[in-house]
């Protein structure tokens, strides 16, 4: 079977591109082929800075023979409707058979479809996918129609036969004909040569400097460069993205290491590492004794004769002048912290606005200060140092450096905060208040950062829940989701104990009003409709429920076991109701559970369904001396020997007791509705049961609102 190589050969596409487009070549390319009924064994796309190539092995020789039957109108219809119909299949009448059907005689129509061969099929599918190829952004130039993401130079598509004759797939699109050569690298290979199989091909790129995998030129940038540090006594900030990308930068790594003057080296780390990343796109060396950055790593494209030296030099020249900005921008702002104090770097703030239905920076640092030292003692943090870092943290976003690096936010203000002088605790708040920013990230841990970073997040979801600005379906401009995960987060893994409706209560008050009619689906489930802010406050609890679903569901826990247990509500302890949900998911997860389950369901049922039909409710207490049967007397002692230990089980936050009690209760529920009918014909002894059936849904829903798990 023959094997098929396809490369499109441009000028440079840009790196963050370049693997997506690898794979939509691969998908796009290879659908084709089966739509068309052409099979394959496996294919494989790489992607280096001038190529795409897409590689086929196994294919078919041709697409198989296709032969349909069609049912067409009943023989005696209009001759328009059979006319269409001759028109569909391209048949004339002559060819078509009369069958019998239901309704009277058919035209049946049969289309025979003969089978392409595998360059036929490709020369169809490849200029389509060339022509409507997904690119971010795309470009068109010449005289010619075709868009690509760059001047696209040439397209090299050959079938490779067992026998050595390959074939090229002869196409055209936008001016350019597929042929059966390429080239290496554009100054050390530019030299044309005519694959004659795929591991040909690789190695004589590889020969001509092209390294055509870009996971082998990452390995190879990365065991270069951490070598050539090792030698040195050094080791490389390792950042897995930055690597990527300048993988998709060049064809043949070349790594280079070059020396950071000595004036820059008091820069903070990040400062460094930041500015080398975003301009130069260098990798980070540090030295480990000193936890300095003091040299950087570059990747050329290009082998000289005198081994990098120039381009060193060059690279070293245009980082001194990008250090140099950094290194002033460093020393303005540390002169005003030292002088004036972070108040004075911060007072700009009052001056940015934040958003225009909720104030200013200074305004927003304001209420966060407060809602921080309200916070401070549920997290056992001291509320004056709280308060401190809240009203500093921000202070870095007016900063010089900050604003020539945005990423910098928070870690400038650590080193801002320590220039001033401010308690360490205060300092380590201002860079990891914003934390978590991804699922990846640590959350704060010391005290101060864990009430700073709260009340920030807090601040920011009843801000935009007061001026009904919630998130809707996939847009969430203001990171709300993310802001209600940082704090349950932060929370959970804190361990932290507290009430979460009283805080988002206490944050509203210092926000506006929220607008008349922002939450009637809200207000609507409730019994017991309070203020618009506090109704502000349920409708938090809920989103913040949803956040929790997502974020436990990632852990392996039922999104309906949440819902047993936050139907219960006042579920706003965010640790305790996480601990009641693993207690509760372990429990309907084993046997007794899972019929405990089914006795619960089978009680509300019938109660449900008596109540609706004789139009009472049956919740009074049911009487144990109406009790005819064995089974009724032993459910009604069981039930009370259950509600006696859930209690203090409950009380004492210990779920596992609970559910252990609750467990005690399968037997008893089974055996009653083995042997007790409910409808009896005494209508005493009916109602009384009826009412024993509610009591056991009422004990079991001590626990959890059963009749919310599925299943």
């Amino acid at each position: 079977m023959p094997d098929f190589l396809l490369e499109l050969f441009s000028e440079e596409i840009p790196a963050r591109m370049q693997a997506r487009a690898a794979e939509d070549l691969k998908k796009l390319v290879t659908q084709g082929m089966v739509d068309r009924g052409l099979t394959y064994a496996a294919a494989a796309a790489f992607a280096t800075p001038r190529r795409l190539t897409l590689s086929i092995t196994g294919m078919a020789d041709r697409s198989p023979d296709v032969k349909e039957e069609r049912k067409g109108p009943r023989t005696d219809a209009p001759e328009k409707a059979l006319e269409g119909f001759l028109r569909s299949t391209g048949l004339t009448k002559d060819q078509l058979e009369a069958r019998d059907d239901k309704k009277g005689q058919v035209w049946f129509a049969t289309i025979e479809k003969p089978g392409q061969g595998a360059a036929e099929v490709l020369a169809e599918v490849i200029p389509d996918v060339i022509r409507n190829f997904p690119w971010p952004r795309s470009m068109r130039w010449g005289s010619g129609d075709l868009r690509w993401v760059r001047p696209l130079h040439s397209i090299m598509a050959i079938i490779l036969n067992d026998a050595a004759d390959n074939e090229v797939v002869d196409f055209e699109v936008g001016g350019i004909r597929s042929g059966d050569a390429t080239q290496g690298h554009r100054f050390m290979g530019p030299e044309a040569f005519t694959p004659k199989d795929f591991d040909h091909y690789v190695k004589t790129l590889e020969a001509q400097k092209v390294i055509l995998d870009p996971e082998e030129r990452r390995n190879r940038i990365w065991h270069d460069a951490t070598h050539m540090a090792f030698a040195r006594g050094m080791e490389v900030v390792e950042d897995q993205g930055l690597l990527a990308e300048v993988a998709g930068l060049v064809e043949w790594p070349v790594v280079l290491m070059g020396d950071i003057e000595d004036r820059f080296l008091g820069l903070p780390p990040e400062v460094l590492q930041t500015s080398m990343k975003e301009h130069q796109k260098f990798f980070s060396v540090r030295n480990p004794k000193t936890g300095r950055i003091e040299k950087f790593v570059t990747v050329a494209n290009i082998e000289t004769a005198d081994s990098g030296a120039t381009i060193l030099a060059g690279n070293q020249r245009v980082l001194a002048a990008r250090l140099s900005d950094a290194l002033f921008f460093w020393e303005n702002d540390l002169r005003t912290v030292k002088t004036e104090g972070m108040e004075a770097m911060a007072a700009p703030l009052a001056n940015v606005t934040f958003h225009n239905k909720l104030g200013s920076q200074a305004e927003r640092i304001a209420r966060i200060a407060a809602l921080a030292r309200e916070i401070a003692p549920l997290v056992g943090a001291d509320a004056d140092k709280a308060e401190r870092a809240a009203k500093i943290a921000k202070a870095d976003l007016s900063s010089e450096m900050v604003y020539e690096f945005p990423e910098l936010q928070g870690i400038m203000g650590k080193y801002y905060a320590k220039a001033a002088g401010e308690d360490a605790a205060v300092a380590a708040a201002c860079e990891t208040h914003y934390s978590p920013l991804g699922p990846s990230d640590d959350v704060p841990t010391e005290p101060v950062a864990v009430a700073v970073s709260l009340a920030d997040k807090i601040d920011i979801l009843t801000g935009f829940w007061a001026i009904d600005e919630k998130p809707t379906g996939s847009k969430d401009p203001f990171a709300l989701r993310r802001a209600a995960l940082g704090v349950i987060r932060a929370t959970i893994e804190g361990d932290l104990r507290y009430r979460l409706f009283g805080i988002l209560e206490s944050a509203l008050e210092v926000h506006p009003e929220p607008p008349s009619g922002s939450f009637e689906a809200e207000a609507a489930k409730l019994a017991d409709q309070g203020s618009s802010r506090w109704m502000a406050a349920r409708s938090l609890i809920d989103f913040f429920a949803d956040r929790l679903k997502v974020h436990l569901r990632a852990e392996g826990v039922r999104h309906d076991v949440i819902d047993a247990c936050f139907q219960l509500g006042g579920q706003d302890d965010l640790v305790l109701l996480v601990n009641r949900v693993n207690a509760l998911q372990k429990f309907v997860e084993t046997e007794d559970g899972a019929n405990l389950l089914a006795g619960y369901k089978r009680a509300a049922n019938i109660l449900a369904a008596e109540q609706k039909k004789d139009g009472v409710e049956y919740t009074l207490d049911p009487d144990p001396k109406f009790a005819e049967q064995a089974e009724e007397t032993a459910l009604f002692t069981a039930l009370d020997a259950a509600e006696a230990a859930i209690a203090p089980a409950l009380e004492a936050e210990d779920f596992a007791a609970a559910m252990t009690a609750m467990a005690a209760l399968r037997a008893p529920i089974d055996a009653f509705f083995d042997k007790v009918t409910v409808n009896a014909d005494n209508q005493v002894v009916r109602r009384n049961r009826l009412c024993l059936l509610n009591r056991v849904k009422a004990v079991m829903e001590k626990v959890a609102i059963f009749s919310a798990i599925e299943g």
